[in-house]
């Protein structure tokens, strides 16, 4: 039996130029206007720098994308990854026709629904009904397709009371429910899907998972899906492309791109400093965590000074910088680390059951004794945290958590006088 090729990418690329709008640019399309008329290449594509938003390049030119290859089956959910400024919004706006590649040609068998950004598509200042009826028709359904779907799409949107309101009074999470409820209601064979509905609740996102799973496993529809959320990507998607620098740096099975991802410097399992540091290593056990498992940080120091009653603090902390756990042995401990002087050594510090939802992490580590700080490091160290179920993988939002573990906390010290 075939393979049923839904869409097929070929060789897209698209280029910006940098700088305010008008400065050369009228001189530089009558200069590629004129090649063409001459059947010859476009001058600009020779030029141009890879798309690394770190660093100062000397092109006025960038290509967002370079080169972009594959093909999605019908029924096939592809997880698109990377960080930020990698390429993967400008990637679904060319799917979508809201812009077009500079080079390149998209293949496709059916009509695609976009939910790019909160609101896209709606116009303010009709309501949340009219603004259902226009979406359809930008699809080419008839007036009475979308009026069979209308109920349904209101009640999963959840935005019932306010659907004869014109659109502009709305929330942004009323705004992305209402589009995603029209976007998967209204049948397109292609739904392609940004970081947008990580602007809906908790309840929300569940059910929009949910959806995307029915419409791809039951309905046999398609679903592109770009998330920073790892843990609703793995649950979600069964392929996926790993993109850097507008470039596709692996695509393969989802679980085969989220280790290349994890593993390709974004998550550091060991860390090991140099220099006058006191704090000279902090190592994980294991660098994937499962919810509500067990999880093991050693951090090894190396002192010029004779510490007292060593202190050491750890904080967990998500991407956004928000401070979720704090432990330490000062605080939430019954016992001392040691009770006497030491210069060197290693404190493997246990959390029986860590109940933080799926996502990323880092560390801080903070070192001292009982009178005083010797050194904090910040950022030292990241994990990632997986599902157990399908229900942790909503991708919820993190409460706060300061204060909890120092009950199932174990502080085990190695050390070795000088």
């Amino acid at each position: 039996m075939g393979r049923d090729v839904i869409l097929k990418v070929e060789n897209i690329s698209k280029q910006y130029r940098l700088g305010l709008v008008g400065t050369g640019t009228i001189s530089h399309d009558l200069n590629r206007w004129w090649h063409k008329v001459r059947g010859k290449e476009d001058p600009y594509l020779k030029i141009g720098e890879v798309n690394d938003r770190s660093t100062k390049g000397t092109s006025d030119y960038v290509w967002a994308l370079q080169d972009i290859n594959f093909e999605v089956e019908r029924g096939e959910v592809l997880g698109i990854i990377g960080k930020n400024g990698a390429g993967k919004s400008t990637l679904l706006k060319i799917l979508s026709k809201v812009t077009s590649p500079t080079t390149g040609e998209i293949k496709t068998k059916g009509r695609i629904a976009s939910l790019l950004e909160v609101g896209t598509g709606f116009h303010g200042e009709m309501t949340g009904r009219e603004n259902i009826f226009l979406n359809g028709a930008i699809l080419g359904m008839t007036k009475k397709e979308i009026a069979s779907k209308i109920d349904e799409i209101i009640e999963f949107s959840g935005c019932e009371r306010y659907i004869d309101t014109p659109v502009k009074r709305y929330s942004s999470g009323m705004t992305v429910r209402l589009a995603f409820a029209v976007a998967a209601f209204l049948e397109p064979e292609i739904l392609v899907i940004d970081e947008v509905l990580a602007v809906g609740d908790a309840e929300f996102q569940k059910k929009a998972i949910g959806k995307m799973q029915d419409i791809s496993r039951g309905e046999g529809r398609t679903v592109l899906f770009v998330s920073h959320n790892m843990a609703a990507v793995k649950s979600l998607c069964t392929r996926g492309i790993l993109l850097e620098n507008g470039k596709v740096k692996f695509q393969g099975s989802i679980d085969r791109v989220l280790n290349r991802y994890l593993d390709d410097g974004q998550i550091k399992k060991n860390f090991k400093f140099v220099g006058n540091n006191i704090i000279k290593s902090v190592f994980l056990s294991e660098n994937r965590v499962i919810y509500n498992s067990k999880m093991t940080i050693n951090v090894c120091f190396d002192s010029n000074i004779e510490i007292h009653n060593l202190i050491l603090g750890i904080v967990i902390k998500d991407i956004n910088e928000v401070e979720l756990v704090g432990i330490n042995n000062r605080h939430y401990s019954s016992k001392k680390i040691n009770n006497k002087c030491v210069s060197k050594g290693c404190v493997k510090v246990v959390i029986g059951k860590l109940k933080l939802l799926p996502g990323n992490y880092k560390l801080d580590v903070f070192l001292g004794d009982s009178n005083r700080d010797l050194e904090e490091i910040r950022d030292v160290i990241g994990f990632t945290v997986l599902a157990a179920s399908k229900f942790e993988s909503i991708g919820v939002l993190n409460l706060k958590l300061n204060k909890v573990y120092h009950k199932n906390v174990k502080w085990n010290m190695e050390y070795k006088l000088k």
